[in-house]
């Protein structure tokens, strides 16, 4: 797979998408991860790559040009270099549609993706009309910029492909895959002064008994906690 990241900012990538999961899924192979500076394909002479709205207001809005070009540009290399195309054009934006597990999972098998990182008061309407394929949004809220959803959503799409996990049903295990929250976890020690004992069901040795407990628990802690998932 193949992830291709636009931004202004690439430096708040920083070590992010070479430590851990995603680094240890670059070193095998699985995923190639490139982030792109937008500036470098402005052709304002002060790399520019925003201007004032029309009808007036506050805030900045990112330009035509550079986007398109730059897209363009990794449209025709990914041509040139593979023969293939991408799948989607992913514009984080917080009036996107919800970014979700089932989302991540989606993603995961696709083949080569863009994420391009909003920033100031948004892109040019006519980019989100005429390039982008996808519009994601991590919450109700608005962020300086879409680095921080564009690194998200990276990890978690990267996290759920075969092998990126050295157990791979831990990823198949986590909250969300199959709807609902994960149960309560422990580990050793089976007791410990002050913090109590291990509920006695896990250590009974029945894997099938352990298996109905821990779906109890699932769909309690999500009637507590995010019963909007049970609809």
């Amino acid at each position: 797979m193949r992830i291709d990241i636009i931004t202004v900012l690439p430096e708040l990538f920083g070590g992010f998408l070479t430590e851990s999961i995603l680094g240890r899924a670059q070193q095998k192979g699985l995923v190639e991860i490139h982030v792109h500076n937008l500036r470098d394909y402005t052709k304002d002479k002060h790399r520019r790559v925003d201007d004032y709205p029309f009808g007036g207001g506050s805030g900045m809005i990112m330009q035509i040009q550079p986007i398109a070009d730059c897209i363009a540009a990794l449209q025709q290399q990914l041509k040139e270099e593979r023969g293939e195309v991408y799948d989607e054009i992913i514009f984080t934006t917080p009036d996107g549609e919800q970014f979700t597990q089932p989302m991540a999972n989606e993603l995961s098998s696709l083949k080569n993706i863009i994420i391009l990182c909003g920033h100031y008061k948004g892109i040019d309407q006519r980019v989100r009309d005429k390039l982008i394929t996808r519009e994601v949004s991590i919450g109700d809220f608005v962020l300086s910029g879409g680095e921080l959803v564009a690194a998200m959503m990276t990890d978690a799409i990267v996290r759920v492909i075969p092998g990126a996990i050295g157990d791979s049903q831990a990823a198949l295990d986590d909250c969300f895959q199959d709807g609902i929250l994960a149960p309560p976890i422990y580990t050793r020690p089976a007791s410990y002064p002050g913090f109590g004992d291990v509920p006695e069901i896990l250590l009974c040795g029945d894997p099938k008994k352990i298996r109905e407990w821990e779906l109890q628990q699932a769909m309690e802690r999500t009637r507590l906690l995010r019963p909007d998932l049970l609809k």
